[in-house]
């Protein structure tokens, strides 16, 4: 009984491979040795009752006669031993969870960090694609609000306030930025002969017709 106690407090299991069955495995042997424990207490109590620290001689000095004093001395040194391994057991199983956790914890880490390196890299890519207009300016009024702010024929634009390629719908888009911008300055930026323009246009009531003074088309995309 104690060479097979003895042996099942062998070394923890490798910091860099501890997994969910080891542990279960751990706990199997924790629990044997626990049963193990208990046989041996059982033996105690077969014998008067006896646990670990009752003397085993009588007032006088000699041997008690009641109780068979070889096992009562076996028992107890079983059970001392017993209890040293499931205290060592108990410390494996503790510092497996803990290597097993720590495991988890680096994989979401590096799941986390790759991810942002993959998000990372994707804008990247997209940053170096050319942003892509949407509308182009058809004609502009002298003096409206759209001349004085720069705006040419044929300008293409990539974005008007807050409308850009990826939520334009329709021209009604801009028109309701327009609407809720009145006296208030908006940045647009076109392309106009393959180089980036940024404008800054408030829309206003001035003697012609709205309040850009300008005709706006979508582009095909």
């Amino acid at each position: 009984m104690l060479e097979k106690a003895g042996s099942q407090s062998g070394g923890s299991p490798e910091a860099s491979g501890v997994t969910v069955s080891d542990i279960q495995e751990l706990i199997r042997r924790k629990e044997e040795i626990e049963a193990q424990i208990k046989a041996n207490y059982e033996v105690l109590e077969s014998q008067k009752g006896i646990g670990m620290n009752e003397p085993l001689v009588d007032c006088e000095g000699y041997p008690r006669a009641d109780v068979d004093l070889y096992q009562v001395r076996t028992a107890r040194h079983n059970i001392v031993c017993l209890q040293n391994d499931h205290k060592a057991v108990m410390k494996q199983v503790e510092d497996a969870l803990h290597q097993l956790h720590a495991h988890d914890k680096e994989k979401q880490a590096r799941d986390l960090a790759e991810a942002h390196r993959e998000a990372l890299s994707r804008g990247q890519s997209q940053g170096l694609s050319p942003p892509q207009a949407f509308a182009k300016v058809n004609s502009v009024s002298p003096g409206s609000p759209a001349s004085i702010a720069g705006l040419q024929v044929d300008d293409e634009i990539l974005e008007f306030g807050s409308v850009n390629t990826q939520n334009f719908q329709s021209l009604q888009n801009i028109g309701s930025v327009v609407q809720h911008s009145e006296g208030k300055p908006l940045n647009v930026t076109v392309m106009r002969r393959g180089e980036k323009h940024q404008l800054r246009l408030v829309p206003t009531r001035w003697a012609g017709k709205g309040l850009l003074g300008c005709s706006i088309i979508p582009l095909q995309r």
